[in-house]
């Protein structure tokens, strides 16, 4: 969808009211609806009121810090969250990918920069790729079960919770099994970033974390997701049906 056909709605938490004004102001001017809240428990109940379509976090909060929203969220929902995080704290940036986040914006921050990845997040959500997946859009490795029509993944019968952005690199990896994709590409092609950005490999690190912790049997020791060494990531090699019958003549 564009913002044409549909206005999404975005939430801004922030305990700050300038903050919140200006990206209020901001984001309604180029065409987003926008709800905010000032404190973690009122970001929960406004959510749940207004269903948002994504969520600027910030991490600093009275009542219920962003961590704890973001952890309360992760229990009901898969909606884009990028928070915002301290100047320079590499540890507030990370915890908030462990808890289910799908992106972060460092403090203080240009609305512009804001606003460039809430419109990558969004678009990359709703976009899907078809290098490599079969017309049906199913893909069976084990009992792993990726639907990319759907954009559902089940393991054995049992559905597996993905955020938009763990769906994204999710996909991107079975397109092409058994290439590799250095952090860099990967950065680019899921995330957007600019090669500038090209230095938060630590993005793509939590989030392959968070997919193996989902998919895999023992994460720790993975056979789905693979570490290619000196280069970043790849999905086993899917053999199709047709190259096994091969094999076995």
């Amino acid at each position: 969808m564009t913002l044409e056909s549909h206005k999404e709605k975005i939430l801004v938490v922030d305990d700050e009211a300038s903050i919140r004004r200006i990206l209020e102001t901001r984001l309604s001017m180029i065409g987003y609806t926008v709800v905010t809240a000032a404190d973690g428990e009122e970001a929960l109940t406004t959510f749940r009121h207004e269903q948002p379509d994504l969520v600027v976090l910030d991490v600093m909060m009275p009542k219920l810090d962003g961590y704890g929203v973001c952890q309360e969220l992760r229990k009901e929902s898969d909606v884009p969250i990028i928070m915002l995080t301290a100047l320079g704290d590499v540890a507030d940036r990370i915890t908030g990918l462990e808890l289910g986040a799908d992106d972060y914006v460092v403090k203080p921050f240009s609305p512009k920069e804001l606003e460039a990845r809430i419109r990558s997040v969004l678009r990359r959500i709703e976009k899907t790729t078809t290098s490599g997946i079969p017309s049906s859009g199913v893909i069976q490795i084990g009992n792993i079960r990726i639907d990319t029509n759907k954009r559902q993944v089940y393991k054995g019968d049992e559905r597996i919770r993905l955020t938009g952005m763990e769906f994204m690199l999710l996909e991107l990896l079975v397109g092409r099994s058994g290439e590799p994709f250095s952090r860099g590409e990967i950065l680019e092609q899921v995330w957007g970033y600019t090669p500038e950005r090209h230095v938060d490999t630590r993005v793509v690190d939590v989030h392959i974390s968070r997919l193996r912790a989902k998919l895999e049997e023992d994460p720790s020791n993975p056979e789905l997701i693979l570490t290619a060494r000196g280069t970043g990531y790849l999905f086993q090699r899917i053999i199709e049906p047709g190259e096994m019958l091969n094999k076995a003549q």
